[in-house]
């Protein structure tokens, strides 16, 4: 269904990605045909019902190619076709912590296995990063990780950890596996973690020192110290400690081609805080019940403290602040994952001992009870983040995010997405740009494959609808601070109308005679209200949650990264 590699290729191979060169490495078990069902572990059967269920078994859905830049790209979004063949899209979550977090609880070997029972193929461990973690922790965690390596070696698992950025939020941050991966880590962490260094507060100096910190890492993978990294914004609004200017900043941090800050949580772990009492918690989906401080930005209005259809406002409102970065033409995505740390339901408790001392806790030990005031889902039970990747490699996985072949879903809404617009005898999908002449006539064509079987809450969700929404590329703003796109609009609607299957949507976007970019959005149908911005804008998006009331499997939804095109 579809050929090619490309995507905003930033970074080009000038820093150590020779997967190209060199031996594929072999499909996932679960993905590879010529193993016989009764070969496989139960990790890896489940995997592959999952992949059966939602007709995916093999290269699954494919995306499509790009023909190379054209000095008209407004901005950073050189593409270029590599090879031909399918993606492996390939779900994970960047976001998930461990024994070795002050707040954590589990073995890495749990969440790993977990991950891979709920059909996660690549983890990334993100433990918080601390004066202890710097210290001891990102050294002991890193045996662990390797042990996860060889016992699930068909989940890829990277060592990261959760950055306090200085001057804002926090971020994860992880790197290519290799001989480097410890020192690179334990020196970012030592020198430019917020925390570590004091450095919290909303200062300019601060600010600076998390650019400083972006640029030391494209330094190493310049100088192939590591053979990549990056850095993903984690829930961005939740304290509205990260600033427009901030954003933007992290991005251009450093060379396009070596881009470390590529996108933010879409979506933010956590998911379960919202369902109500006496089920839950009864706080907020993903914990997302602030107010404003002193280090917040001041300009962001009292509902972006809060979650929209489970999604952060700064994606979840149409002509918002997410489209505000894309209308520059500049690359920048968004994900979705668990942030787990002590998981709803669960009957485990922290073994007791000194975090300070140890650098982690001991092993977790049977606690007696079912435990329902926690707000976190194992990896992969909820939040799914989907890499359209070229091979089963971390370094396949760490190309797709960069060229933002990415799309996010709550509650296995749907089985899979292929986007792609075409036009002038070329197409592109997600995170990629299609160059056109000017008033080329383009389309857009969206295969949605619906879900195949009951999801982790043991019922299979229907898609009611998919939205496409459409925002000019304007070129890049004059202030820093700028958080909405008034060109942005959900351009279309679709009802779906069939429950299995493959759903087939088709869009004219007409005769282009300047740069735009495309992306969607769909839903289950339950809960939707006026977006933030007026229904002319946005008739029916995700209403904003309730704080103590707000279920997340009622509620779904799925996003996708966009699709740009570049007339010239």
């Amino acid at each position: 269904m579809g050929h090619g590699h490309h995507g905003h290729h930033h970074h080009g191979h000038e820093h150590g990605h020779d997967h190209d060169h060199a031996p594929t490495a072999p499909l996932p078990a679960a993905f590879d045909s010529s193993v016989p069902d009764e070969a496989l572990t139960p990790e890896q059967a489940s995997r592959r019902t999952l992949l059966r269920r939602a007709g995916l078994l093999g290269a699954g859905l494919t995306a499509g190619s790009v023909l190379g830049p054209t000095a008209a790209a407004p901005a950073r979004a050189a593409t270029g076709g590599r090879r031909t063949g399918g993606f492996l899209w390939l779900a994970g979550d960047h976001h998930i912590h461990t024994q070795y977090s002050s707040d954590g609880k589990y073995r890495v070997v749990d969440q790993v296995r977990q991950g891979a029972r709920h059909g996660m193929d690549w983890l990334v461990i993100t433990d918080h990063g601390s004066a202890t973690h710097a210290r001891i922790g990102v050294d002991k965690v890193n045996p662990d990780i390797r042990a996860a390596r060889d016992a699930y070696e068909d989940t890829l698992v990277f060592q990261g950890l959760e950055w306090n950025i200085p001057g804002a939020e926090h971020g994860t941050v992880f790197v290519h596996p290799g001989k480097h991966e410890v020192s690179v880590l334990k020196q970012f962490e030592t020198e430019y973690d917020g925390s570590v260094k004091g450095a919290s507060d909303s200062t300019p100096a601060n600010e600076a020192l998390a650019v400083a910190g972006l640029a030391f890492l494209g330094e190493q993978v310049r100088r192939r110290k590591v053979k990549d990294a990056l850095m993903l914004a984690n829930h961005p609004a939740r304290r509205g400690v990260d600033s427009p200017h901030e954003i933007r900043a992290w991005r251009d941090a450093t060379d396009p081609r070596h881009q470390i800050a590529v996108g933010f949580e879409g979506a933010p772990g956590h998911q379960a805080a919202g369902l109500p009492a006496p089920l839950g918690m009864a706080r907020a989906r993903g914990i997302y019940d602030n107010s404003p401080s002193a280090n917040s930005f001041a300009g962001y209005p009292p509902e972006s403290y809060r979650t929209w259809g489970g999604f952060d406002w700064m994606t979840a409102t149409v002509g918002g602040l997410w489209d505000s970065l894309l209308a520059e033409g500049k690359p920048w995505w968004i994900t979705a994952n668990s942030d787990s740390h002590q998981v709803y339901a669960d009957t485990a408790v922290r073994g007791p001992g000194d975090f300070d001392t140890d650098g982690r806790y001991p092993d977790p030990v049977y606690g007696g009870r079912i435990d329902i005031t926690q707000g976190d889902y194992w990896p992969g039970q909820y939040s799914r983040t989907h890499v359209g990747a070229d091979g089963f490699s971390y370094a396949a996985v760490m190309d797709g995010i960069r060229a933002g072949r990415v799309w996010v879903d709550h509650g296995q809404l749907i089985s899979g997405l292929d986007v792609r617009v075409s036009g002038g005898g070329r197409w592109a999908t997600l995170g990629g740009a299609l160059h056109v002449k000017k008033g080329a006539a383009v389309t857009l064509t969206v295969d949605v494959a619906l879900a195949g079987g009951p999801n982790w809450a043991g019922f299979t969700p229907r898609l009611a609808r998919v939205d496409v929404i459409r925002g000019e590329v304007t070129g890049p703003v004059s202030d820093k601070d700028t958080f909405t796109a008034p060109t942005a609009r959900v351009v279309k609607s679709y009802d779906i109308d069939k429950a299995t299957g493959t759903v087939r949507l088709r869009f004219e976007l007409g005769r282009v005679e300047s740069p735009l970019y495309v992306r969607l959005r769909g839903t289950d149908g339950n809960r939707s209200g006026v977006g933030p911005m007026g229904a002319a804008v946005d008739p029916a998006g995700p209403a904003i949650d309730v704080v103590g009331d707000a279920d997340p499997w009622r509620d779904l939804w799925f996003y996708s990264n966009p699709v740009w095109v570049l007339p010239s």
